[in-house]
């Protein structure tokens, strides 16, 4: 399977079920069967939203659960033993046990599309994922690496405040191509802590300034890996970014050009269904008749 392929079958299961649980365990099955290059291929492309998935529909709802599946998967591929949490409010979405360590983690996946500028911390939910850490040793964000704040942000202080490790959907590529994996020798932890080690070092003052230079440098360090290959490393994926919004910007155009040929009635249609006139009517109404109750 390839990201185009789960792409049609997200689109395929959201247009013809509607029971999002059976969707959700259709495609765990399907997605924890990838083999680990497959799983690296999907995983250079999951963080970034198809343009075409309509915001807050039940399609990118799919995708966003098929993100928290592709994490689990991710820390499986490392060694680690992960399960996608069912549950569908106030806990991690993702849980994972060390089969050689004495330890434990949460995790959360985010996907952004590229048209999405405007980020802050509500967006990362850094402090919700440290308080459904419950008994867990480490909590694991994993986003698009370059959709993170680039210069300083309160996710930042926050992170090293509650010991939440930044990571993202990069690092796990890097370190599947990697060919990471934990084992009795090699404790993956030092991974999950960064943030406790960093915020040894960093000055009340400083404490909300992007860190991930001292992040890569500490993977590169542990691993023994060159820090060139790293950079170049993701200076593919920062490429490989810039094609896909190519494709991105083109369905834009082709919607461009679709309203354009709109009759004036079609216009009006969809510009009062965009601005959602009758659901804030319903709304209304709804809390007027619950004051008259």
């Amino acid at each position: 399977m390839n990201f185009l392929e789960l792409k049609k079958l997200i689109t395929k299961f959201s247009i013809e079920s509607r029971d999002f649980l059976k969707m959700t365990s259709t495609l765990q099955e399907e997605l924890f069967k990838l083999s680990r290059k497959e799983l690296i291929t999907i995983l250079k492309e999951i963080g970034t939203i198809p343009e075409y998935i309509v915001h807050d529909s039940t399609e990118e709802k799919l995708y966003s659960k098929v993100t928290d599946i592709l994490l689990a998967k991710s820390l499986q591929e490392l060694g680690i033993r992960a399960s996608v949490n069912t549950e569908r409010a106030n806990c991690a979405d993702v849980v994972g046990r060390s089969l050689y360590h004495e330890y434990s983690l949460v995790g959360d996946a985010k996907a952004f599309r590229l048209s999405r500028t405007a980020r802050n911390q509500k967006d990362f939910k850094v402090k919700s994922l440290a308080d459904w850490k419950i008994g867990n040793d480490y909590a694991v964000l994993v986003c698009p690496y370059f959709k993170y704040p680039k210069n300083s942000s309160q996710i930042y202080g926050q992170a090293l405040d509650s010991n939440t490790c930044l990571f993202s959907w990069e690092h796990l590529c890097f370190l599947l191509e990697k060919d990471v994996r934990e084992t009795p020798e090699l404790n993956l932890s030092f991974l999950w802590n960064m943030s406790s080690k960093i915020s040894g070092n960093v000055v009340i003052n400083d404490k909300n300034n992007n860190f991930y230079k001292a992040i890569n440098n500490i993977i590169c360090t542990r691993l023994n890996v060159s820090y060139d290959d790293f950079l170049n490393y993701f200076c593919n994926c920062k490429k490989s970014i810039i094609s896909r919004s190519i494709s991105e910007i083109r369905y834009w155009h082709s919607k461009i050009e679709e309203v354009k040929g709109f009759s004036k009635q079609k216009a009006i249609n969809e510009l009062l269904k965009s601005l959602k006139i009758k659901e804030k009517i319903n709304s209304i109404e709804k809390y007027v008749k619950e004051l008259k109750g």
